[in-house]
């Protein structure tokens, strides 16, 4: 099921009333698992570890898929997940606006996989010769990092340009009719773009950012000691997935293009450029991730000042 923000919101004040009734009632049964239909959830999903690692707890796995970051932070809030993955920005965007959620682990950027481009023919060739154009990215995603760090290296600020918030399919349609001049994203979007289009590449994340991507949990369900076990048989199994994707790209391509739907040219750009892992959360990664949370304050990005150690999770006694 394919959880847009629209929608999500219209049915979080319910889900919210329901969750807090029944969080303690009884232990888990059902595991839901928010994703993203990109290279590590789909390997996950696929082949079943996450399934068998929690089967001896009794507990079995719904996934529940998301077409971006924001919303799935949203769905964590509120407890309709209980787990999910999302680039560095929309968990910041979360804790700013009071979510309760905490980072689990941390897994590797998008890197060489996200990047801010422009068709070949648009004139533009860099960063600089963006100011006045628009630009298309999802709000509060890992690309609208990309996108405010790349313009900063360049000397110029968000308002320099004209930011056109977008959902990756609507930025692609976007892009596709010239209503936007340059786009911020993440792949698969971005190698479908490349096949298609042989953009200009204006900058990618792996040249102006040292970021993670995130696995994270509802606070809530996290603290209670009883799910402990969940979550780290679920980031065990993780590794796992992480483990065999790394060492079999060629499969991981061609079960990504069936589940997704994307060509195949484009899915093998993808996987080939991916970085497969899964870690603790180090005070490196902290640090790096606190100084995108307080450049997004700076900006006025976010409305409240972030202290990410604090939603940091231990495993509780």
């Amino acid at each position: 099921m394919l959880l847009s923000r629209r929608a999500f919101g219209a049915t979080a004040l319910l889900l919210t009333t329901a969750f807090a009734l029944s969080a303690h009632a009884e232990k888990i049964t059902t595991l839901k698992i928010g994703y993203q239909k990109t290279n590590l959830p789909v390997v996950a999903k696929q082949l079943g570890l996450i399934e068998k690692a929690l089967e001896p707890q009794g507990v079995a796995v719904e996934w529940v898929e998301f077409a971006a970051g924001p919303p799935l932070v949203e769905a964590l809030n509120v407890g309709a997940i209980q787990l999910g993955w999302t680039g560095d920005a929309p968990p910041i965007f979360g804790q700013s606006a009071g979510s309760a959620i905490v980072y689990i682990a941390a897994l590797p950027s998008n890197g060489e996989g996200e990047a801010v481009f422009t068709k070949s023919d648009s004139g533009i060739k860099s960063i600089a010769d963006l100011k006045g154009k628009k630009v298309g990215v999802g709000k509060g995603t890992s690309a609208h990092n990309l996108l405010v760090a790349a313009l900063q290296a360049n000397g110029l600020k968000l308002s320099d340009i004209e930011v056109i918030y977008l959902s990756p399919a609507d930025a692609a349609a976007a892009f596709a009719s010239d209503a936007i001049v340059a786009w911020a994203v993440w792949d698969p979007f971005f190698a479908i773009a490349e096949t298609k289009y042989q953009p200009t590449v204006l900058a990618r994340s792996s040249e102006v950012l040292k970021v993670n991507t995130y696995f994270l949990a509802n606070r809530d369900f996290a603290a209670d000691a009883d799910n402990a076990a969940v979550v780290t048989a679920t980031v065990a199994a993780l590794g796992e997935a992480a483990a065999w994707a790394d060492a079999n790209r060629d499969k991981v391509a061609a079960t990504v293009a069936e589940v997704t739907g994307v060509p195949i040219e484009a899915q093998t750009l993808a996987v080939s450029r991916a970085k497969f892992g899964i870690y603790p959360i180090t005070p490196e990664i902290i640090a790096g991730q606190q100084a995108t949370a307080d450049r997004f304050f700076a900006l006025g990005l976010i409305p409240n000042a972030v202290n990410i150690s604090d939603a940091i999770w231990t495993a509780p006694n």
